[in-house]
């Protein structure tokens, strides 16, 4: 898949370290507990840094972290940093959040006719309790997918479908629909995002334990929270890892956490398997210097 050029990259991933510092910082002061996630662990695990073509960070946090850190980090940050959220961007289109660089733009391909701007920096997924009894978690996992791709298409009106033809034709025309439609009745990502954790907090009140005794906590971010869930013990106390020349937190069984949803997280992919966000406009801002600055100091 298309990347950034080599000094963009470096720059990219100078930042989202950045972010990840503070996001460190800031939850040791609140006593908040946080471990990189996705790519950012694989890379911390594999790589001791970003994986090499990775363009952006991810963490996670169980819902009562991210919660507290969405409302008291703010003034505990740098003044070149800033969170986005549902909390606090009524035209958020996702539901998770994102700490980022001020000023600063990562735009992807499929995301260019978006009237919010992401940053650069990187993003907070939160984890919520997967509900024991099977036909509620069936609810919690359905209406959490369909209220995230209501909000979806609500930011982007005709997004790629990788559908061949004639069925892109009547994807896109229905996806149109569903785009003008909820713009002709005033359905805005906030009011869809409040569906979406009514759903995902189905969970709450009478949780999953996993086979350690523990609460069992997924990503309803995601088609298949099963497959990207860990128990609260195989989360933490989070391990401490070096990650290029900083320190960020992983899962404290982070092989099974990974295995489960990667399989051999530690094979390179091939070439055409290396996934990025196809990056369609990029703005440092005024906190960063950009890809001059990897080109003139050589790294």
């Amino acid at each position: 898949m298309s990347a950034a050029d080599p000094a963009t990259l470096a720059a990219i991933q100078r930042v989202t370290k950045r972010c990840l510092a503070e996001i460190d910082r800031v939850c040791a002061l609140l006593d908040l507990r946080y471990v990189a996630y996705g790519g950012t662990a694989i890379g911390a695990v594999r790589h001791k840094g970003f994986i090499p073509w990775d363009d952006d960070g991810d963490v996670c946090m169980p819902r009562e972290d991210y919660e507290r850190f969405i409302a008291e980090a703010p003034a505990l940050l740098g003044d070149e940093f800033f969170i986005a959220s549902p909390a606090t961007h009524p035209d958020y289109p996702i539901s998770f959040g994102v700490l980022g660089l001020k000023g600063s733009e990562f735009v992807s391909k499929v995301a260019k006719d978006r009237s919010f701007r992401m940053p650069i920096g990187v993003d907070l997924f939160v984890l919520d309790e997967i509900a024991d009894d099977p036909a509620r978690f069936r609810a919690q996992s359905r209406g959490t997918w369909l209220w995230a791709r209501l909000m979806f298409l609500r930011s982007i009106p005709n997004p790629p479908t990788g559908l061949p033809a004639p069925a892109r034709q009547l994807a896109s025309a229905a996806m149109a629909c569903a785009h003008w439609g909820m713009r002709a009745l005033r359905v805005n990502e906030a009011a869809l995002y409040r569906r979406w954790q009514s759903a995902a907090l189905r969970g709450r009140e009478n949780p999953q334990k996993a086979a350690d005794g523990t609460t069992l906590y997924g990503d309803f971010s995601t088609r298949d929270p099963r497959r990207w869930s860990a128990s609260e013990a195989e989360l933490f106390p989070a391990l401490s890892a070096p990650f290029e020349d900083i320190t960020v937190r992983i899962p404290a069984s982070y092989d099974v956490v990974l295995t489960r949803g990667y399989g051999d997280y530690m094979r390179i992919p091939d070439p055409q398997d290396r996934v990025t966000h196809e990056p369609f406009h990029i703005v440092f801002g005024p906190h960063d210097p950009g890809p001059q600055a990897t080109k003139e100091t050589g790294s």
